[in-house]
C-alpha cells in the first residue's frame, strides 16, 4: 500500500515539474504572417511627420524614425506596449537640434513595423533578436539608449548582446523583471495561473483598488474593445488632445493588426530566469555610464530605478533623477525635461 502511495506521489511530481518545464518560455521561434496598417492611418498626425526608413531584421520589416545629423552622436529611443515611435514625437526633434541623430524604432508588432497576426509569433526572444538584429542592420556604434517600459524589457537585453555598439544607457520607468533559483522556475507558470484567474476583463482600472498587474494581463488579453485613450489618458500628467490620443490607436485599424499589444503584457514574467542572469553576469559588471530618470508618479515602477542605481556600478555618482509629475508615459508628460537630462548626462560622460 505504502509503495503504491510513493510511486503515485512520484508520478505527481514528476507531472508537476514537466508542466513547470513546459511552461517556460521557448528560446526558439520562427517568424509568422504578418500584415502591414496602411500608410493612410498615419496622415495628418500631429507632431509626427517623421520620413519613415525601413530595414529587415529576422524576416521582419522594421520602420524608424531617422532625424538629425547623420554624423551625430547616436540616440536611440526605445517604445514600450502598446505605444509606438509617436511616444516621441516632442523629443526627437530637440534631440535633432541639440546635433544629435536620433533613431526610434517601432517594436514588431507596432507602429509602421510588421504586425504578425498570430499571438504565438510573438515571445520576448523573438523580440530580442530582431532589435538585436535592428542594431546590426543600421550599423551604429557609440550610442546612447533611452528605454522607457518594454523598451527596457528589449533595449537593456540588446545592450547585452551588443554592448560594443553602446555607449550609455538612460532608463525611465522601466526595469528587467528578474527572478532566479527555484522562484524563476515557478514565476512563469505562477504569473500565468493568475492571470487565468483573474478571468474576463472588460474595463480598465488603472490605479483602482481592484487594480493588480494580473488582471491588466487579463485585460490585454480579453477586452473586447482596447481603451486606447483611456489608457494613455490615466497614464499621463498632462492632458492630452482627442487627436493626440487618436494617434496612439493609429496602427491598429482591426484585431488582427493587435497580437503585438494583446500578447506583450503576457510575456513579462516570461523570461524571469534569464534576466537574472543578465543582471548577474553582465549589468553588475556595466562600468559604463547608466543614468535613472523614473516619474514620481508613476506608482508600477516606483523604487525600480533604485535597484539600477545600486546594482550598476555605471551608475554610481550619475546625476538620478526622480521627475515630479512624470507619470508612467513619461515621454507626453516632460519632454524637455527629459531632453535636459540626457543631453547633460551624454555631455557629461
Amino acid at each position: 500500500m505504502l509503495k503504491s502511495i510513493l510511486v503515485v506521489l512520484l508520478a505527481i511530481l514528476l507531472a508537476a515539474v514537466a508542466t513547470i518545464v513546459l511552461m517556460q518560455s521557448s528560446p526558439k521561434w520562427s517568424a509568422g504572417k504578418v500584415v502591414r496598417t496602411p500608410d493612410s492611418r498615419f496622415d495628418s498626425l500631429p507632431d509626427y511627420s517623421f520620413k519613415p526608413h525601413y530595414v529587415e531584421s529576422h524576416g521582419y520589416r522594421i520602420h524608424y524614425v531617422d532625424e538629425g545629423p547623420k554624423d551625430g552622436e547616436v540616440v536611440l529611443l526605445m517604445h514600450g506596449q502598446p505605444s509606438w515611435s509617436y511616444l516621441y514625437r516632442h523629443m526627437i526633434p530637440l534631440l535633432a537640434n541639440a546635433g544629435y541623430r536620433v533613431i526610434a524604432p517601432d517594436n514588431v508588432g507596432f507602429g509602421k513595423s510588421d504586425k504578425p497576426v498570430d499571438w504565438s509569433s510573438h515571445s520576448y526572444q523573438m523580440h530580442i533578436d530582431v532589435m538585436s538584429g535592428f542594431i546590426d542592420a543600421i550599423d551604429i556604434s557609440g550610442a546612447t539608449l533611452f528605454a522607457q517600459d518594454w523598451g527596457g524589457l528589449i533595449g537593456l537585453r540588446v545592450v547585452e548582446q551588443r554592448p560594443d555598439r553602446f555607449a550609455r544607457i538612460m532608463i525611465s520607468n522601466t526595469t528587467l523583471p528578474a527572478v532566479g533559483g527555484l522562484k524563476g522556475w515557478l514565476g512563469y507558470p505562477m504569473f500565468r495561473a493568475a492571470v487565468w484567474n483573474a478571468g474576463d476583463v472588460q474595463e480598465l482600472n488603472l490605479g483602482g483598488d481592484s487594480f493588480s498587474f494580473a488582471t491588466w494581463v487579463a485585460y490585454a488579453r480579453t477586452a473586447d474593445n482596447f481603451d486606447f485613450a483611456g489608457l494613455f489618458q490615466r497614464a499621463t500628467t498632462r492632458e492630452l488632445s482627442d487627436v493626440e490620443l487618436a494617434g496612439y490607436a493609429a496602427p491598429f485599424p482591426n484585431e488582427e493588426t493587435m497580437a503585438g499589444v494583446r500578447m506583450f503584457p503576457t510575456l513579462v514574467a516570461s523570461q524571469f530566469r534569464e534576466n537574472q542572469a543578465v543582471m548577474d553576469d553582465f549589468y553588475t559588471k556595466w562600468n559604463k555610464p547608466l543614468i535613472t530618470a523614473f516619474g514620481d508618479k508613476d506608482t508600477l515602477m516606483a523604487g525600480k530605478d533604485e535597484v539600477w542605481q545600486q546594482t550598476v556600478p555605471g551608475a554610481k555618482g550619475q546625476a538620478h533623477t526622480l521627475v515630479k509629475d512624470g507619470a508612467h508615459f513619461i515621454q507626453e508628460d516632460k519632454p524637455e525635461e527629459l531632453v535636459k537630462i540626457l543631453t547633460d548626462f551624454i555631455k557629461a560622460n
